[in-house]
């Protein structure tokens, strides 16, 4: 009769465990990058009334005979199911599509999470809404980043400045005609850039002659070269004069044609640059923070580091959307995001919670209904406990 009344205390504590559980899943139906969590439910000891027996000569076996004392809460387990995605617009929002955490430092120590709404701070740093750093890989002047080397907190200093780069190189491609007149002179010009960003320009000036094509090439009108031959066999395929040396550039003329009818030799690319000032920035889906400068040319700035783990249920979480890992969860799996089972990254939306209402209200009447079950085992055994003392009056 006693077994009665405890086994109802332990599913009432069993009970109220999974209101809670499923209480905190509906206030957090909102939260950025929330998981839910449920709850699981097993048996305790079962006390043996009679064991079991085999059978013997004539007599068969017997099952033994158990009453269980109760019920307990096995576990509460994380369900990392992908979440809707929400459309925002802010350029440092971020959702991963797929597995991994976003790695976050606080006080020195490392945090992970799902929550991807951050922003910057006073000194351009990269962080969550509580001012946790976000973990990634800097760029070098250039915009190399190596993923391979350490860690760093994500920085984009304000007035971010892409430096002034000389042009050693430039190219020309397309077709000079062939059938043009003897005399005929076709101007090109190519802006390059000093050492000091200043702009300039390169001009390439052909002229037909009884022999093919030559080449004069001035710098914002100082001449560089003065006729530099260009020969074409007959079906127009380039056999002299590929390359020239103006001014400390290489000009590249070697996909030049000479078929007839076709006038349509253009500047192709040169590799120098003026200084800019960052504009602006967006997110590659591999973690890339591509910035935009103020001198139409775009170049890497960092890359978000993205964590994986081989039992992220193990995680532990430590408050403000953060995890932190335990025993069980296996040790931090660092990479590029689009890498080693890691999601991708979409920038100008969040992941919001991933928490169904309909199944938590379901629960919320499973565990009420429980909880009253288990209340009437206890007044039911105090009833009878109520009978026995009143045998005697």
């Amino acid at each position: 009769m006693l077994r009665s009344m405890f086994s109802g205390i332990s599913g009432l504590r069993a009970h109220q465990t999974m209101l809670d559980v499923t209480g905190n899943n509906i206030a957090n139906v909102n939260t950025t990058g929330f998981k839910a969590s449920q709850t699981q439910f097993q048996d305790t000891l079962s006390q043996v009334l009679t064991n079991a027996g085999g059978g013997g000569a004539g007599v068969g076996g017997t099952n033994p005979a158990q009453v269980g004392l109760g019920v307990r809460t096995a576990g509460i387990t994380t369900n990392f199911q992908q979440g809707a995605a929400q459309l925002t617009n802010r350029s440092t929002d971020i959702m991963i599509s797929g597995d991994g955490f976003f790695m976050v430092s606080k006080g020195g120590q490392n945090f992970y999470t799902r929550a991807g709404a951050f922003d910057f701070d006073a000194s351009g740093q990269l962080v969550t809404a509580d001012g946790g750093l976000v973990r990634g890989w800097g760029a070098t002047a250039d915009g190399t980043i190596d993923t391979n080397g350490p860690l760093t907190n994500l920085t984009l200093p304000i007035g971010t400045l892409m430096g002034a780069s000389a042009t050693t190189a430039a190219g020309f491609a397309g077709n000079l005609p062939a059938d043009a007149a003897d005399g005929t002179v076709l101007n090109r010009e190519v802006d390059v850039f000093d050492a000091a960003g200043n702009r300039q320009s390169l001009g390439l000036s052909f002229t037909k002659n009884a022999g093919g094509w030559s080449l004069d090439v001035s710098r914002d009108g100082t001449n560089l070269v003065t006729g530099h031959a260009l020969t074409f066999d007959a079906s127009g395929q380039l056999t002299g004069g590929g390359t020239v040396t103006a001014g400390g550039i290489a000009v590249d003329l070697g996909t030049l044609t000479g078929f007839a009818g076709l006038t349509t030799v253009e500047a192709a690319n040169q590799n120098g640059r003026g200084a800019g000032t960052l504009q602006s920035f967006v997110i590659e889906p591999d973690g890339t923070l591509q910035g935009a400068f103020s001198n139409g040319l775009k170049q890497p700035l960092g890359r978000v580091a993205l964590a994986t783990f081989a039992n992220p249920s193990g995680l532990e979480k430590a408050g403000d959307s953060l995890y932190q890992v335990s025993v069980n969860s296996g040790d931090p799996q660092v990479g590029a995001a689009g890498t080693g089972g890691r999601g991708s990254l979409t920038g100008g939306a969040l992941e919001m919670s991933n928490v169904d209402l309909s199944s938590e209200f379901t629960n919320l009447i499973i565990a009420q209904r429980g909880f009253q079950a288990n209340s009437r085992v206890i007044t039911t055994s105090d009833e009878l406990l109520q009978e026995l003392v009143n045998l005697k009056r």
